[in-house]
């Protein structure tokens, strides 16, 4: 390492030449909850940039609206990233499809139903239904879910490449109970099973069932699944339930991309 990185890294400065866009990104990914506000000492000590340099990439991010200050001199995350954010292909196109499926699972079962999809290691909650009466979970949207320890995770990990696959199996607490959740979610389409409970004053664990919403080449376009407090919510009735589901969005999704290569095709000039 150069004496000017090793110094860098021993300061808490960036190293020289990193992008400006790579570290606005970092004080963004600052933001751990929904609604959050952090001062500018916080903002800077988890984005790991000094005060000066996350003071500077703050006020650029609040002039562009990706950032907002309150009156207390503290920062949100500004409306200009939802608008962004609802235009992703992979988080909207998918939401749209299955959001009727999941009101009609979380009208018959008054639980969480979840939808997410697969980002390198981790899956990315895209949408949550939830009931008043439902258990207390720490999931959101556009929060971060590891691959072995959720259903939805293992619904995704069950049909990612073999890397990605082995990659999160190294590091699983319990990689044979992993394997063996994989194999069910691809024998029967749905994965089924006890998951931790990340909220402290909840039940220690709860019951999930997920289902992964394939394409037509086989590859996951994301997975939905059911959060219950009890075992019930892993019952055959609510496997078939999520197994439905996930076919009726992957149906839904299909007609959607037909008709917009139908609509392609006859808005392409006669003779081009």
């Amino acid at each position: 390492m150069s004496g000017t990185a090793d110094h860098a890294r021993r300061s808490g400065r960036p190293a020289q030449g990193e992008p400006i866009l790579e570290r606005a990104f970092k004080v963004l990914d600052a933001f751990a909850h929904a609604g959050e506000s952090l001062p500018l000492k916080t903002l800077a000590s988890r984005a790991g940039l000094p005060k000066s340099t996350t003071s500077r990439i703050a006020a650029q991010l609040v002039a562009v609206g990706a950032l907002e200050r309150l009156e207390n001199g503290e920062f949100v995350v500004g409306l200009h990233m939802l608008e962004i954010a609802t235009l992703a292909p992979r988080g909207h196109g998918l939401r749209a499809a299955a959001l009727p499926f999941m009101e009609d699972l979380h009208r018959v079962t008054r639980q969480h139903i979840l939808l997410a999809v697969r980002d390198s290691h981790e899956a990315v909650l895209v949408e949550r239904l939830s009931a008043h009466e439902a258990v207390t979970v720490k999931y959101r949207v556009g929060g971060r879910l590891p691959l072995d320890t959720t259903g939805i995770g293992i619904a995704l990990l069950a049909y990612a490449t073999d890397q990605v696959r082995e990659d999160v199996l190294a590091k699983a607490a319990s990689p044979a109970r992993v394997r063996q959740l994989i194999a069910m979610t691809r024998s029967e389409g749905v994965c089924a099973a006890a998951v931790p409970n990340p909220v402290d004053d909840g039940p220690a664990t709860m019951s999930t069932v997920a289902a992964p919403i394939l394409g037509r080449g086989g590859a996951a376009l994301g997975a939905i699944s059911l959060v219950a407090p009890d075992e019930a919510g892993t019952q055959a009735a609510s496997r078939i339930a999520l197994r439905t589901a996930s076919l009726a969005i992957s149906r839904a999704l299909e007609t959607t991309a037909a008709c917009g290569t139908r609509r392609a095709v006859r808005q392409v000039p006669a003779g081009a």
